[in-house]
This record gives structure tokens, sequence and C-alpha cells, in this order.
């Protein structure tokens, strides 16, 4: 394929002057500089590896005597979930990027870029038919456009925003990283199958079939050592080992009773993803992402119109959360103290208390909308979110959940990523980052 070609450059401001994080800014705590910008509101930086801290092979004997299993729903290194993704906590490599939104839209078949600054689109790139998502790579160097009809990952840079040469890839609706960084994990919906890749070249490594149809989103459990999937079409979630060999377990949601359900045969008039539904299934699970505690996995379904909440230790159903119709998209805040559900088919936000998993707000945007995909500002003070069928973004104020921008977009906005993001590495989609 050709290079894709930016079919509109108005001139877009350098990095001086634009609240970049500079390396100067790296001071005691208590002494940063408050950087003017929208994205990142505090300039200290732990610069920490970008990939998850490897076990020594010295001194194994003493390893044995000072090392215990971390206790449950704690990291491998015995802190919490997103201890490392925190304000601030941008790495090396995250920090020479330029602070974009990535907005992917997949009826144009085009890349939009907004400057957080001015919420203004500043260029539009043709890429490969129907983009999904932008992923960040494990590593933070690539942000990958996954285009799933058009067979396609388009490489950006993130220092500069340039599309480099697609590569072709088949039917990569979404894309997630094993935590070491050794695969890449194509989620071939359509294909019924997760391709296992070269992190780098994409180059097929295995391929794993999977018992259901629609695989999508997915996340690790906070030890690393299991994925969980969402097959979006079946009503299922896969629990599926780390290093995505083999479907260890099918847990089947159709089988459980929930309140404020749309039904399958409304769902099937009503168009749309919801006309894929398979016989039989009468939930549709969407994202998927950890808790803060690591004790539940929490999966959006936008037919049963709320949120799954999944032991993360037995992949048992504890309870379901009606937060709104069309429930979507699932954001950690990034002081751990609340978790955002975006309800695609209601125009609203559900804010959760991240420890009890208690409804605690509502965001409506006025009129309507259709919040989608997304993530939070590196500063924690935004949500952005794309308005799937309103052809805008959307810019919420966390603090207060007013929404503060609606910014004209191409039809059909899907999975927005907003970039940099605090983390050392990344587990793909839209910023799932440890």
């Amino acid at each position: 394929m050709r290079t894709p070609q930016m079919s509109v450059t108005p001139s877009s401001p350098t990095r001086a002057g634009r609240g970049l994080v500079k390396t100067q800014s790296r001071r005691r705590a208590g002494t940063a500089a408050i950087l003017v910008g929208v994205l990142l509101g505090v300039a200290g930086c732990s610069a920490s590896s970008t990939t998850p801290p490897a076990a020594s092979r010295t001194g194994t004997a003493t390893m044995r005597k000072t090392t215990a299993a971390p206790a449950f729903g704690l990291a491998p290194d015995g802190r919490p979930v997103y201890a490392h993704t925190k304000v601030g906590e941008l790495s090396p490599v995250a920090r020479q990027a330029r602070q974009l939104v990535y907005v992917p839209d997949q009826q144009s078949g085009r890349l939009q870029i907004i400057d957080p600054y001015t919420y203004k689109v500043i260029a539009t790139y043709r890429v490969a038919a129907s983009p999904e998502h932008v992923v960040p790579s494990h590593d933070l160097r690539t942000l990958w456009v996954n285009s799933d009809v058009g067979d396609a990952l388009t490489p950006i840079n993130p220092q500069t925003g340039r599309l480099g040469t697609p590569t072709r890839v088949g039917f990569p609706y979404n894309l997630y990283f094993t935590p070491d960084g050794r695969h890449a994990l194509v989620m071939a919906e359509k294909l019924d199958r997760i391709d296992v890749r070269n992190p780098t070249t994409m180059a097929l490594q295995h391929t794993v079939r999977v018992p259901c149809a629609g695989v999508n989103h997915a996340d690790y459990t906070a030890d690393l050592n299991h994925f969980l999937a969402s097959c979006e079409f079946s009503g299922k979630l896969l629990v599926i080992d780390k290093d995505v060999t083999r479907v260890e377990h099918v847990i089947n949601l159709n089988t459980i009773k929930t309140p404020g359900a749309t039904s399958a045969q409304q769902a099937h008039s009503m168009g749309g993803p919801k006309s894929s539904l398979k016989p039989g299934a009468s939930a549709m699970p969407q994202d998927v992402r950890l808790t803060p505690n690591g004790k539940w996995f929490l999966a959006a379904d936008m037919l049963r119109n709320g949120v799954w909440v999944i032991n993360a230790k037995t992949f048992k159903v504890d309870r379901f959360i009606h937060t709104g119709l069309g429930a979507h998209g699932i954001y950690p805040s990034r002081d751990d103290t609340k978790i955002y559900v975006s309800n695609r088919d209601e125009g609203s936000i559900s804010v959760l208390d991240a420890s009890t998993l208690e409804p605690v707000a509502k965001w409506r945007i006025p009129g309507g909308g259709s919040p989608d995909m997304g993530g939070v500002s590196a500063d924690g003070t935004q949500l952005w979110l794309s308005g799937r069928y309103n052809a805008v973004v959307y810019v919420f104020d966390t603090r207060t959940g007013k929404l503060t921008h609606e910014i004209p977009v191409d039809p059909g906005p899907h999975g927005l990523l907003v970039w940099p993001q605090p983390g050392r590495y990344s587990l793909g989609h839209t910023g799932n980052m440890r």
C-alpha cells in the first residue's frame, strides 16, 4: 500500500510554549512546576522501565526466602494495579510524544488528529477501510491504527503524529499485548480468532480459535497470569492463559437474568452491531477492565445496559450493576477512586465508586448523544470520548461532570486515543496501561 497522504494540514504549534513536558521539569515532589496545558497538569515524572520488572536470575535461594506471591489484587511487584498510571507518571518514552488526540472514523475511513489545547482538528489522513481503534504499542514507541475491513495496521510515530506504511494483517478489530511485550494479540473479530503476532513486524506466530463470535475487548488480571476477553455477539467471556495459547474457561452470561435488559428481539430490530447478535444470545459484552483494587473485572454490556462484575480470582460472576442504555466503555480515574462507564445509547456517563462499585453520579449529554470509546487525559481532569453516531468528540470535565466541548469530526468516530498517557507499558486498546 502507499503511505497515506495527509489531506488537511493546517499549521500546528511546536512543542515550545505548548505545555509539553521538558526534561528539566523533573524536580523533587513538592516543587514540581505545574505546566500550562490540558493533558499534563503535573510535570514530575517517575522515570521507570517501560516493561514489567523481570525476576533476578541470581541469588535464587535468597529470592525464595524474601519474595512471596503478592496478595490477591496486587501487581507482581506488590503494588496496586494502576500504581504506575498516576498523574505525572509518564515514562521517558511517552514524555517525548506530542500531546494529541487520535480519532479513527469508521465510516469515512480516515484518521483525524485533534489539538487538545485548541480543541480543533489539525490533520486528517486517509487510512485503510474501517479504522476501529488507535492503540499504543507495548513499548509506547508506536501507535497503531486498527483497520479491520481494510486488513491493515497503520503505524503512527507518536513524536510527530505522522503515519507510516501500513502492515497487512487479517481483520484487526482491536489490538492487545502480552505483559512481557513478546506478543501482539490481534482480535480478529469476524474470523473468530485471536492472532498472536510479533509486536514489531506483526508476523504471525500462532492463532487461537475462540468458541464464540465477536471477540474484541480484553484485560489482564493483576498478577498478569490470565487474560479475560469479551465475545460481543455470543454473550460470553473467555478466560485465556497469559501467553494466549488456549481458552481455559468460558463464562456464559446468557444464562443469568439481569434487570433493565433490552430483549434480543428488540436488539435485532435496532440495526447496527446489535443485528449481529447470534441466536440464543441475550447479552452483549463490550469493554473489559480490571478494577483498581485488582479484585474484579468489569465488562460493559450494551444489551443488558450495565456492567458485569467478575471475580478476578475465581472468574465467577459476582453481580451486575445497571448503569444505562448501551453500556460500552470503561475508564478508571487517575486517582483510582472512580470508574467511568459510557452509556452509548443513553447519552450519559455513569460514575462508579472504584472501591464499592456503587453508582455515585451520572453525567448527561444535553440533548442526548452516543459516547463510545476514548480515555482519561494524563492529568486526570478530562474524559475524552468519541460520539459514535453524532460525528463529534466529547470532552468532559472529570471534576464537575460537565460536558465542556463537542468537537466536530467525520461520521463514525470510534476508538479514540488520548496520547501520551502515564504508565510503564501498554497492554493495548485505547490505553490499558500498567
